[in-house]
């Protein structure tokens, strides 16, 4: 059984589709990048993204050059593309609205006194200044981005932070955040978007959008 809400010790949050309403964002920079390889490949490209959410943005564009676009593109190619991407991307996240609840849920944990910390597959310094940009830095302990993986950003938070891990919580929407979620023993609550079936374990809480009250 999960903690009363107010008593999280802390909450960690990944951002895209939990935080903000912005996969679709994601989706079609991803289409955009790969429009030169034809429509099967931007097809592909799409599949292997949803798939492999909470993947660091890094790894993915190596496996969908590679893979599925059958380039074997340098390094300095690798972060160029990164860079297009989050040209393509930043100004639509900053802009995408909010999920329900999501705001409300960080004032009452920031009012309550308890931490919160963003663990994303976007890089680290993009993560950082979209939470500034969307007025949401105060709101957040710290953080965190790509390339660290999900799971040693959060073993890094909990030893620094001393923190229980049955008194934290998880609150993501890709298979990586429960995988994430479940190698340090954290509660999860999983995002699943209305009219969609649930990629979690049955016994996994799920909700639409964020809260702390299941």
């Amino acid at each position: 059984m999960h903690p009363d809400a107010s008593s999280w010790q802390a909450v960690f949050f990944d951002f895209d589709g939990v935080i903000a309403d912005s996969t679709q964002v994601k989706i079609r920079a991803f289409a955009t990048l790969f429009a030169a390889y034809g429509v099967a490949v931007q097809e592909a490209v799409v599949r292997y993204h949803l798939d492999n959410g909470g993947m660091p943005r890094q790894e993915k564009l190596r496996y969908c050059f590679t893979a599925l676009a059958g380039q074997t593109p340098t390094e300095a190619a690798l972060d160029q593309a990164g860079r297009t991407f989050s040209d393509l991307v930043l100004e639509e996240v900053v802009a995408a609205p909010l999920l329900a609840g999501a705001l409300a849920t960080l004032k009452r944990l920031k009012q309550a006194g308890i931490p919160t910390f963003v663990v994303s597959g976007t890089p680290g310094d993009e993560m950082r200044l979209i939470a500034v940009r969307k007025g949401l830095a105060s709101l957040f302990t710290e953080v965190h981005g790509s390339p660290q993986a999900k799971p040693a950003i959060i073993a890094d938070i909990v030893a620094r932070h001393d923190l229980t891990p049955d008194r934290c919580l998880f609150v993501g929407d890709a298979m990586a955040d429960y995988r994430a979620a479940e190698a340090h023993a954290l509660h999860f609550l999983g995002i699943v978007p209305a009219g969609k079936n649930s990629i979690f374990p049955a016994h996994i809480p799920t909700s639409v959008h964020v809260t702390l009250d299941w």
